[in-house]
């Protein structure tokens, strides 16, 4: 088995020319949907939400602000991982009331960490908020990149868009969200030329210390 996730890691690769023909199964779909929910994140807030496009009008009209990048119209669908724009009280006392009712833990062991939370969360800048909330979508996208690779659906991760046009565009300022990152997933085109390129990295004694 981890022979077979090092195989899928080495086969995966920034998709640079999807086959617009072929679709992700619903299956396929609601795996990487789970994996996302799955993520692990900072205190298990989730402070994220993923938008799920694969209405080709909308798909087109992303390609302008994302430096017309037309993967993201070729794709299959386009995946938008978005913050909360505020990691409000209601927030969190809804995660603790969540974990109360799931884990069946007692309100009172919850409380003190709880009440941390909310302290914490109100004395910080939303700068601050921002860019930890930011990092968590990271940690999304590579945990989405690596089941892909498993599940053998190309990928492409995007930075380079404009985060304020797709917020506009998809209208994510009513829903309390901001955009951070863009992962276009589908199959290949067999006229790829980047798919039979060779991987470089650094390789593993360049990139790992061991004390």
């Amino acid at each position: 088995m981890t022979q077979d996730i090092v195989t899928a890691l080495k086969w995966r690769y920034a998709t640079k020319k999807f086959d617009s023909a072929q679709k992700i199964s619903e299956a396929k779909l609601n795996i990487l949907k789970e994996s996302f929910n799955l993520t692990a994140t900072s205190y298990g807030l989730q402070p994220l939400k993923l938008l799920v496009i694969s209405d080709p009008k909308i798909k087109e009209s992303l390609v302008p602000p994302t430096m017309n990048q037309v993967q993201v119209k070729d794709c299959s669908h386009v995946l938008v991982l978005c913050t909360e724009t505020e990691i409000s009280k209601n927030h969190i006392e809804s995660y603790f009331k969540n974990v109360e009712k799931i884990r069946r833990t007692p309100s009172e062991i919850l409380k003190p960490f709880e009440i941390f939370l909310i302290d914490s969360f109100s004395e910080k800048p939303k700068e601050e908020i921002q860019i930890w909330a930011a990092k968590q979508a990271y940690l999304a996208m590579g945990n989405l990149l690596t089941v892909c690779a498993i599940e053998e659906i190309d990928a492409c991760p995007i930075e380079g868009f404009d985060p304020a046009a797709y917020d506009s565009l998809l209208e994510l300022n009513k829903i309390g969200l901001q955009s951070v990152l863009v992962l276009a997933v589908g199959y290949r085109a067999e006229d790829d030329m980047f798919s039979a390129m060779k991987k470089v990295r650094r390789g593993v004694k360049n990139v790992v210390i061991e004390m």
